[in-house]
């Protein structure tokens, strides 16, 4: 390759860095505040978030310190499962909980219904968007998806049955410690998946010809957020120089959520 062509790629891969480390910490602190804005609704929250809001009331914390702590504990669960944490992850556990708390200092709880439904739709949405920024910045799974797709690893089981047994667990646990679910943790449920994939394609960044500054943490690819919720998987395509495969991959999404 000629210099001038050398110079060009590396003007391209930088801008593709630039790129992705914005969409990174927008996505993640627009993830904050849409679980923020879900709280101040309260219509229901995610799973994760009815379990930290349970504890919250227990201990007195703030939802967004203790969503911090869990995201530090679950990490600390991928240790045996030789997981690879990744600049996203760790972001992760960061700033969404302090995003969190942001909001709901903010924002004052509305009273009226008419005011908490568009609230609570607005935030789904927004939950969406912050969902599609984050994850196609690839830089690696929150805390709490890695822990899934770390368990579906090591045993063998589907995506689909350890992300289940794990919500199931995490909602009812959150119940128990008198977190909210209502009707914003249904149309949650039901929305983030495609709102996740439209915005995926949305935001999508391309992926430079050098994977080299590929995280450590991309290879699980997925989202958390307090739960990141869609995983990447993909299969290689292309042979580089000499027969090695580049680091090029068509993905196919796994919604979380």
């Amino acid at each position: 390759m000629s210099v001038f062509g050398s110079s060009e790629a590396d003007r391209s891969q930088s801008r593709h860095v630039g790129r992705r480390l914005v969409q990174l910490y927008v996505g993640l602190l627009l993830y904050g505040a849409s679980a923020g804005l879900m709280v101040q609704a309260d219509l229901g929250l995610d799973p994760w978030d009815v379990l930290h809001q349970g504890l919250s009331r227990h201990t007195g914390l703030s939802i967004g310190v203790i969503a911090i702590i869990a995201g530090a504990l679950v990490l600390l669960l991928w240790v045996p499962m030789r997981q690879r944490p990744g600049l996203g992850t760790v972001s992760n556990v960061v700033l969404v909980g302090a995003a969190m708390d942001g909001i709901i200092w903010l924002v004052p709880p509305p009273d009226a219904l008419a005011v908490r439904i568009p609230l609570m739709l607005g935030a789904v949405v927004l939950n969406g968007v912050a969902t599609g920024l984050y994850i196609s910045a690839r830089f690696g799974p929150g805390p709490r998806d890695g822990l899934m797709t770390g368990l579906h690893r090591v045993t063998g089981r589907s995506i689909r049955l350890v992300r289940t047994g794990i919500e199931v667990t995490v909602l009812a646990t959150g119940l128990l410690l008198d977190g909210t679910a209502g009707v914003g943790t249904v149309v949650y449920a039901l929305a983030i998946g495609p709102l996740s994939q439209l915005f995926l394609r949305i935001f999508a960044v391309p992926e430079s010809e050098n994977a080299a500054t590929a995280d450590p943490g991309e290879e699980s690819g997925s989202s958390d957020t307090g739960s990141s919720h869609v995983v990447t998987r993909g299969t290689p395509t292309g042979d580089g120089p000499g027969g090695r495969r580049r680091g090029r991959w068509r993905g196919r999404a796994i919604l979380r959520r």
